[in-house]
């Protein structure tokens, strides 16, 4: 009990002026690195200021730069854009020019066909492979040919109107424009080509429907011609015929006019045969009687041989006439078929630069 009242030590004079410098050195010690501190703060602060405004203004200067970027490829697009819309306005018109160059090469193809079929109506030996016919066969060769090519072109254009579309580029970027001037320049090279073919094509059919029309118009002249030659014939045939009809006629009327004077010598020569005795003798009456009954007889054979001769070539004029008239008749069919069906049909046509 006696210890736990004993009185706490005591420190020492000294030790109470060591302790107490102590703690002014600490204090003081505390407070230099407390000033450190709020100096190197100070200086941090002042470093990253300085750092996040220059980070804020590269930044910044960055974001500007992109947006002036995003603007300029933006007016690329926008630009690129509406040349894609112009291009594909007018690569449509192309498109319209090439259909309806496509459906004016019907009529003609369906007419030159049409005319070959017609031809084949052609009677007789004017069913002959002739220059029109080589010529109506060709027009369908070239036809058909501008067909299939003009449908190729037209395919050829719809595919490169898919790739023009204005929706496909919206969102592109700089690839994208590149690519958009590639696909422009490709239209561009595709409508100078349709030019091409649709002038060509067109040149091609005139040129052929021209010389489809020239050796229609030669063949129809050399067919007049022939049925001329031929009508100017059957008149000499005919006016032959009515000759050698006259002629058989005054012929049968010589035979008729021969029958009296052969009955007489002949009535006279049997009366004569009735005289009595040596009266009946081979005298110069008798003898010029029986020449007269020789030679009418031989007169009239001789007329008659010449009658069937005349009937013979009068049949030959007729058969003749026939065949010419028939001959004529095909022309007629030919002309009907050439000219009128034909070359009428082919006034309808014309080729027409689209």
């Amino acid at each position: 009990m006696a210890r736990l009242l004993q009185a706490p030590p005591k420190f020492h004079l000294s030790e109470w002026d060591i302790a107490n410098k102590m703690q002014c050195a600490s204090t003081e010690s505390q407070k230099s690195r407390s000033e450190r501190m709020i100096a190197e703060s100070r200086r941090l602060r002042d470093e990253i200021e300085k750092t996040t405004q220059k980070t804020q203004s590269d930044v910044n200067k960055k974001i500007e730069q992109r947006r002036d970027e995003i603007k300029f490829w933006k007016q690329e697009l926008d630009n690129k854009l509406e040349q894609i819309v112009h291009e594909t306005e007018v690569l449509l018109t192309f498109k319209t020019r090439l259909e309806k160059a496509l459906e004016s090469c019907k009529e003609p193809l369906d007419v030159a066909q049409k005319c070959l079929l017609s031809r084949q109506r052609r009677a007789g030996i004017d069913l002959v492979h002739d220059e029109v016919e080589q010529e109506l066969v060709k027009e369908a060769e070239v036809l058909q040919g501008v067909i299939a090519l003009l449908e190729r072109t037209l395919e050829q254009t719809n595919e490169q109107i898919s790739f023009v579309s204005p929706e496909d580029w919206i969102d592109f970027s700089n690839m994208n424009v590149e690519k958009a001037e590639k696909q422009r320049n490709n239209s561009l090279a595709l409508r100078a080509l349709i030019d091409g073919i649709l002038s060509q094509t067109a040149s091609d059919m005139r040129k052929q429907r021209e010389t489809v029309n020239v050796v229609f118009r030669n063949r129809v002249k050399e067919v007049k011609d022939a049925k001329n030659k031929l009508e100017t014939l059957l008149a000499m045939v005919m006016d032959e015929t009515a000759s050698q009809e006259r002629n058989i006629a005054a012929l049968k009327k010589a035979i008729a006019d021969k029958e009296g004077p052969v009955k007489v010598a002949q009535t006279r020569l049997e009366a004569r045969n009735h005289r009595p005795n040596v009266e009946l003798c081979y005298d110069t009456v008798q003898y010029r009687l029986t020449s007269e009954v020789q030679e009418i007889t031989k007169n009239i054979q001789r007329l008659k041989d010449t009658l069937a001769q005349a009937e013979t070539e009068l049949k030959a004029l007729s058969r003749r006439q026939l065949s010419l008239e028939e001959e004529i008749q095909v022309k007629e069919n030919t002309l009907y078929i050439d000219e009128v069906l034909c070359m009428q049909m082919r006034e309808s046509v014309s080729i027409n630069n689209f």
